[in-house]
């Protein structure tokens, strides 16, 4: 069964588990008799309803439980008894700390619904759509974020159309929460920025860098890769400590976009290192490219096996490349087969053939 499918499972029972107790519980004061006081115990009704249910429904509940209790009472002729009024007061008592309770977790739950749309509309403004036609390009991009409740992290992506060609970049930022998030928008601020106005693209890194050193502090980094292209049919990449682009040719035949010499991340001029020498890559008519984070390829199965990208990348052979882009998320979500344990970014690039719209 999938996850999706106990979870469901888990709400039903979770659902019915008051109901089932005060049946159970009425079942055995029927069979064993008043001399056990089982009464009280009724009270587990509206203590479990209070954990799932809203106030009405608890407290509905908490009202069945009274008249089962005052019913089973009468039963066994303990009205008015000391052990009758105290299964009535545990009952009531129990009641209203579960109202109160349930209270309590609506409001966390509406907390919680407003920080979703938060990060919703941050995601949004941070990490927008792409252009699906880019000067002789096709694209598509998918994010998918490891944390459930906002929907957004650290990985980024972004494709500006500027006089030298189109210009994308694809990275993750070390870390997680709102930290991340604050250094992937100062990122793609810089790139946004830089992008249109550099004659270069290693002008454009220079600027990426000079943002994030006034930010960063400590061991904080940034992994990316930048690429240009130009109507000429070719690529050119910048990887700073990146998993290399996945290059499919038209012809079928596929290779990683490897860079000659490797490059520390962004964000640490404390190395002394130098950046990255620019890597060009042949991206004829009908050529792909696809950039992607380290969620993708660390993805692990149950037993402990990463996604295999490059045997999958067939997936990415339909026509429309948002189609193929779901399908290789999909595919790499049932490979996982649980949450993802770190955000997703993918972005798609196609060269267009004669005839493409």
């Amino acid at each position: 069964m999938s996850q999706a499918g106990v979870a469901r499972l888990a709400q039903v029972l979770m659902a019915t588990w008051p109901f089932l107790m005060m049946g159970v519980v009425s079942g055995v004061d029927l069979l064993a008799g008043p001399q056990y006081g089982f009464l009280s115990l009724l009270a587990l009704g509206p203590a479990f309803a209070s954990l799932v249910g809203r106030v009405r429904r608890t407290m509905f509940i908490g009202v069945l439980a009274l008249m089962l209790s005052l019913l089973l009472a009468m039963y066994d002729n303990l009205i008015g008894t000391r052990q009758s009024t105290l299964s009535l007061m545990s009952i009531t008592g129990v009641t209203a700390a579960g109202v109160l309770a349930a209270m309590g977790r609506q409001r966390r739950e509406r907390e919680l619904a407003n920080v979703r749309s938060v990060a919703e509309v941050a995601q949004r403004v941070l990490l927008r759509p792409v252009p699906r036609h880019a000067g002789h390009l096709r694209a598509a991009v998918s994010y998918t974020s490891a944390n459930a409740d906002a929907h957004i992290g650290g990985d980024l992506y972004e494709m500006v159309t500027g006089p030298g060609g189109v210009r994308v970049i694809v990275g993750d930022v070390q870390g997680k929460g709102l930290e991340a998030v604050e250094t992937a928008a100062t990122v793609l601020g810089a790139f946004r920025e830089a992008a249109h106005d550099e004659p270069d693209l290693l002008r454009v890194s220079e600027r990426l860098e000079k943002s994030l050193n006034r930010r960063l502090s400590g061991e904080e980094f940034v992994t990316a890769v930048l690429a240009e292209s130009t109507a000429c049919g070719t690529l050119t990449l910048l990887n700073y400590g990146h998993p290399a682009p996945l290059v499919l040719r038209a012809d079928g035949t596929m290779v990683l976009a490897e860079p000659d010499v490797h490059a520390p991340p962004l964000g640490m001029p404390d190395l002394g290192a130098q950046g990255p020498r620019p890597h060009r890559v042949t991206f004829g008519p009908g050529d792909q490219m696809l950039l992607y984070t380290d969620g993708v390829i660390e993805a692990r199965d149950r037993s402990g096996r990463f996604y295999p990208l490059a045997e999958r990348s067939f997936l990415l052979a339909d026509d429309d490349p948002e189609a193929a882009l779901e399908k290789l998320r999909l595919d790499l979500v049932s490979h996982v087969d649980g949450p993802l344990q770190d955000d997703v970014a993918m972005l798609l690039l196609r060269s267009r053939e004669t005839g493409d719209h």
